[in-house]
């Protein structure tokens, strides 16, 4: 049985994901952890549950989901894995981190890529994986359809969308492919966000004002 935990971590409130199953062997998703307590708090929730991380994801890799890489692959020795068009968002990271209030940010670098023909296995978990673009230009969505699970990042939220106002950001791309690779799931699928509340597919395909069937625009 596939189970989830978060944590909501750094000034972003940006949530971080672990996901593992009855083989004890887990994913995480944007660790966003910065302050010591916080890096304690999911070490000591991973140690406790006697997980194995098998692999590191990013499902983009703007500044509130990446702080705790470097913590991660130094802490477990596991693999970083993102999607090629990621690349310049991750390396632009070091640049701003400081005027972000950040300055002890830490580079991490990817071990291998992901696209949207791939799955990710650990355990006995399979999860697929849809290119989401728009708030990001390599942004990755993660799912498993029997554990009705996505982890969505900063692509759909509870009643919103990401934004897409920062560099490789673009509206019309985030629109399109939230309808045609996020609103093809089932409408039971609970969507785990990047900030925020869960919500489901179902719920958003009927109310969201920006994709749903009573979108304002």
């Amino acid at each position: 049985m596939l189970q989830l935990r978060s944590f909501t971590f750094n000034p972003f409130m940006e949530n971080t994901y672990v996901l593992f199953d009855e083989t004890k062997e887990a994913v995480i998703f944007d660790p966003g952890c910065y302050e010591k307590a916080e890096q304690e708090t999911l070490l000591n929730f991973i140690k406790k549950e006697g997980l194995t991380l098998k692999y590191l994801l990013n499902t983009h890799c703007h500044i509130d989901h990446v702080l705790g890489n470097a913590f991660i692959k130094r802490n477990f020795n596991v693999p970083l894995l993102i999607h090629q068009n990621e690349i310049p968002v991750l390396k632009s990271v070091i640049a701003y981190a400081s005027n972000y209030g950040f300055p002890a940010y830490e580079v991490s670098e990817p071990d291998a890529f992901i696209d949207e023909n791939m799955t990710i296995d650990f355990g006995n978990t399979q999860l697929d994986v849809r290119l989401v673009p728009g708030h990001a230009p390599g942004h990755l969505v993660f799912y498993h359809e029997s554990s009705k699970i996505c982890i969505a990042g900063d692509t759909l939220f509870q009643g919103s969308i990401g934004r897409t106002d920062l560099p490789g950001g673009n509206h019309d791309d985030l629109i399109k492919y939230i309808k045609s690779e996020l609103f093809s799931l089932p409408d039971d699928m609970i969507v785990y966000p990047g900030h925020g509340e869960e919500t489901s597919i179902g719920f958003e395909k009927e109310h969201n004002p920006f994709v749903g069937k009573r979108a304002r625009f």
